[in-house]
């Protein structure tokens, strides 16, 4: 992969491919969730009732799994499964101190790289509603808002994007 230099750190953001249980990946999925949570802990129970787990990760449909990382440090993951027949990125995390710095660029080019390098014409992707800074970013990406895709019709206030890549 490419090495880009983060402005803030004047280092290389490194974005590698990694196992999806790789120990910095699952680190930085956990961190994810712990973040995330607690926007979303209202719908759980809901969802949780209904027999709903929309944001489950089958580690059998995984096509590829990045970690981004400056130094030796890991500050970013992103993943890229195939849902139906489609790649959709998930699991598009920053640490908190990386935000700003071009890592999430770089992680997305890698997926957008992968999906193409797979034969497919576009990558899709869901975001919260509670994740405005991620709606923005997808836009100023280039990603366009979809109509919802499964398993996100559990969750009518989801935010869907495609990006074609051809």
């Amino acid at each position: 992969m490419a090495a880009h230099t983060s402005p803030h750190t004047d280092l290389p953001v490194r974005v590698l491919t990694v196992d999806w249980d790789h120990s910095d990946a699952e680190t930085l999925r956990a961190e994810m969730s712990d973040e995330i949570r607690p926007r979303y802990a209202y719908l759980e129970d809901e969802l949780a009732a209904r027999g709903l787990a929309p944001h489950v990760v089958d580690s059998e449909s995984v096509h590829r799994t990045f970690v981004a990382y400056v130094a030796d440090e890991p500050v970013g993951h992103a993943a890229v499964r195939w849902n139906a027949g489609d790649l959709e990125l998930k699991r598009m995390f920053i640490r908190p101190a990386y935000r700003g710095t071009g890592t999430a660029t770089a992680l997305l080019h890698a997926a957008e790289a992968a999906v193409r390098e797979a034969g497919q014409p576009r990558m899709i992707l869901q975001t919260g509603h509670l994740q405005p800074d991620a709606v923005r970013f997808y836009e100023r990406s280039g990603y366009h808002r979809i109509p919802l895709f499964a398993p996100y019709h559990a969750l009518p206030q989801s935010n869907c994007f495609a990006r074609n890549l051809h």
